[in-house]
């Protein structure tokens, strides 16, 4: 981890992980960015796969995994942290997992979300009102939501701001906030480019409940020279509770 002080938390759509020499990229990769806890999107493991994804120093792993080759998310918690699982929900086409328990004697809940790509919106309303009932202050929701939270996410003018609008109602309506945003303010960076529509926009996020009681330090996108992404990392105070 980054320091006895710190709980970092790690976010990236890796785009596959099927290949052996990816799984080795990725791996050393996550080694060298040292996280607390490190969450995949789009890992494309099937559900008798996920075996095959192992990194030194990360051995306690939480799949949600569909039938086919798409979509796959996967939290990684380092073995330096004392961690209790209370409860774990799964999506069973994988596009998200829930862990709630404690990260050394803290409690936290972290949802890690893949919002498939033409859906994301009405993917999100779906799964966060079907998830409300989890999501208190200790929460912190992390993943490619496939959608930009503000036209400062965007580095072309035409964005939807109707869509904009309406993602951050449902998000304030569960007092949760974008971290990066937070801290980084104006400023513009991004963690994927469309060749498609000639774009780059920030659609991978890390948000925070507004009540939550660690304290963001950090959030800078890093990159992940694997994956058509960047990666988000936040850095947090240890203290989770208060």
């Amino acid at each position: 981890m980054a320091g006895n002080t710190d709980l970092v938390i790690l976010t990236v759509n890796v785009n596959g992980m099927n290949s052996p020499i990816k799984r080795r990229q990725i791996a050393d990769w996550i080694k060298s960015q040292n996280p607390t806890i490190c969450c995949l999107q789009e890992t494309h493991l099937k559900q008798g796969d996920t075996y095959r994804v192992k990194v030194k120093g990360w051995s306690k792993i939480y799949y949600a995994s569909g039938e086919v080759k798409k979509a796959g998310v996967a939290i990684l918690i380092s073995d330096q942290a004392k961690v209790k699982i209370d409860l774990i929900k799964r999506d069973k086409e994988g596009n998200y997992i829930l862990l709630k328990g404690s990260i050394n004697n803290e409690a936290i809940s972290i949802l890690n979300i893949y919002a498939p790509s033409g859906m994301a919106l009405n993917f999100l309303k779906e799964k966060l009102r079907e998830l409300q009932e989890e999501i208190d202050n200790k929460t912190v929701i992390v993943g490619d939501l496939n959608l930009a939270l503000s036209e400062l996410d965007k580095s072309n003018h035409k964005t939807n701001k109707k869509e904009i609008k309406e993602v951050n109602r449902i998000l304030e309506k569960l007092g949760m906030l974008d971290l990066w945003r937070k801290l980084n303010g104006d400023r513009r960076e991004y963690t994927f480019f469309s060749a498609v529509h000639g774009t780059y926009s920030k659609i991978d996020h890390i948000l925070g409940h507004k009540d939550l009681k660690i304290k963001c330090k950090k959030a800078e996108i890093v990159n992940a020279f694997f994956s058509d992404h960047d990666a988000i990392k936040t850095t947090f105070n240890k203290k989770l509770g208060g």
